[in-house]
């Protein structure tokens, strides 16, 4: 039987733990999540750095999956919480409803790979075929799998439902199990507007460990949402608060994420595990949540250490970035607005075959001393403004919900809500110039125009040069 609103509104302390968050402050554990908390697959997350390999850029990024679900585990129940004390008699919010909301906040992440979203997005697609795995669906299988294997007592249609919020914003997940209140599968993973509880957690928790500052307040959102239409919707004032919850989410990708030495790092990181993955069945593990919960970050320091010799190339690519010898960034480019829909990714075959031999200095570039990185960056609607999904409210006595166009609100806002950049790197120092040449080929041939800002400093060309001929000298 599902307790209702009179008795779910307190809580006895002394069955939970606690534990000070540095995002959040006190977060406080109930009995019925710490079951899934003390398991080693929940626990597995504290070996996965929440930004992958941007720590070793920027040093303060080490914080783990385990502190980040733990936050959004916080933050879904304050949100259930929030809903109810305005609007719970109104909506017949249940502690069912907060239970499943607050289970899919704490396991959205439990079936994530290493190295953050890399090893899905680039290293899967490499070594699989037609790849369609995904972290969301794997966060289900886990969730199966830990309740089976630990005996967890747990109501079944919690389990079934808080599944199903969390493959929500996905695009594959099954239809929703729950005709009315919707709108709590808008609050962890929300495939309707973007607007959830997962992003509150991770922009605050990346700014703060990165050094970067944040001007986004996710408590005046928190604060002020009201569900209507079985919709959660904002207040018409907070329009502005919204826009800076997309573009704080988008500065964090140009910036951090996918900075420059990031992706060179993940590109060699890349390349180790497409050649350890035939001797270490590092693709094949991700089927099985018996075999793929086992798999965290420390399969470097696996690779790093191994004395076989068929991990030999892997282990060579790991100790160049333990030495700090990286793939090395050339240039970049911003594909023209004009062009982007119909763009197709760059390889570095297309950049080896623009390579003009006079002016190469007798190089011959081949494929495999190119890599390239295509990164995308938009504000979560593709080319589209996100804010044009959203429902918004004037006043609390108002029952009128309604989309705002962002000139009725400022002329500042951007017109345009996509970048696609591409990124050219040698992964041999030496081949810097000839790598840079050839990628500006490319990019008079396509565009009739060299479309990156500046050319290659000619010092970094010879820098890499020099570095490369004292080195062979040392030999």
């Amino acid at each position: 039987m599902r307790a209702t609103k009179s008795n779910w509104s307190y809580r006895d302390r002394r069955s939970m733990k606690h534990v000070l968050d540095n995002v959040h402050g006190y977060i406080y554990l109930e009995p019925l999540f710490l079951q899934f908390i003390d398991t080693e697959q929940f626990q597995r997350l504290r070996d996965l750095k929440q930004l992958g390999l941007t720590h070793m850029v920027y040093p303060g990024a080490a914080h783990s999956r385990f502190e980040h679900s733990l936050g959004v585990y916080w933050l879904a129940g304050e949100a259930v919480n929030k809903i109810n004390f305005y609007q719970g008699q109104e909506l017949g919010i249940e502690e069912f409803d907060r239970n499943t909301v607050k289970l899919a906040g704490l396991l959205h992440d439990i079936g994530h790979g290493p190295f953050s979203h890399m090893f899905e997005r680039e290293f899967l697609p490499r070594v699989v075929d037609g790849c369609k795995w995904s972290h969301e669906d794997m966060s289900v299988k886990m969730i199966d799998y830990i309740v089976d294997k630990h005996y967890i007592d747990i109501d079944s249609a919690i389990v079934k439902t808080a599944k199903e919020m969390i493959l929500a914003s996905s695009g594959h997940g099954p239809q929703k199990s729950m005709t009315e209140k919707r709108f709590l599968y808008d609050i962890v993973a929300n495939g309707r507007t973007e607007i959830d509880v997962d992003k509150f957690d991770y922009i605050v928790r990346d700014s703060r460990a990165c050094g970067i500052g944040s001007g986004f307040q996710f408590e005046r959102l928190m604060e002020t949402m009201r569900v209507m239409d079985d919709e959660i919707c904002y207040r018409a004032n907070d329009y502005l608060t919204l826009h800076k919850l997309f573009a704080t989410r988008a500065d964090l990708h140009r910036t951090v994420y996918t900075h420059p030495k990031v992706k060179a790092i993940e590109l060699m990181v890349v390349d180790a595990l497409c050649y350890a993955n035939a001797e270490l069945k590092i693709a094949a593990s991700v089927q099985e949540p018996s075999e793929f919960w086992k798999l965290d970050d420390s399969i470097l320091k696996k690779i790093e250490t191994s004395d076989s010799d068929s991990l030999k190339e892997a282990r060579n690519l790991i100790q160049r970035i333990r030495k700090r010898d990286l793939y090395q960034y050339c240039n970049q480019f911003s594909v023209p607005k004009d062009k982007l829909e119909n763009f197709k990714d760059i390889t570095p075959q297309d950049i080896i075959c623009s390579q003009v031999q006079n002016k190469s200095g007798g190089v011959t570039l081949k494929e495999e001393d190119v890599a390239v990185s295509t990164v995308k960056i938009d504000l979560t609607h593709g080319r589209m403004n996100p804010l044009e999904r959203i429902n918004f409210f004037k006043d609390y006595d108002s029952s009128e919900k309604f989309l705002i166009s962002d000139d009725r609100i400022s002329h500042l806002l951007p017109r345009f809500f996509q970048d696609r950049i591409v990124r050219v790197y040698a992964k041999k120092p030496e081949l810097v110039e000839a790598v840079a040449e050839a990628f500006e080929n490319y990019q008079v041939q396509t565009y009739g125009c060299k479309a990156q800002v500046h050319a290659t400093p000619d010092k970094k060309k010879a820098r890499k040069q020099l570095e490369y001929q004292n080195q062979n000298d040392r030999q």
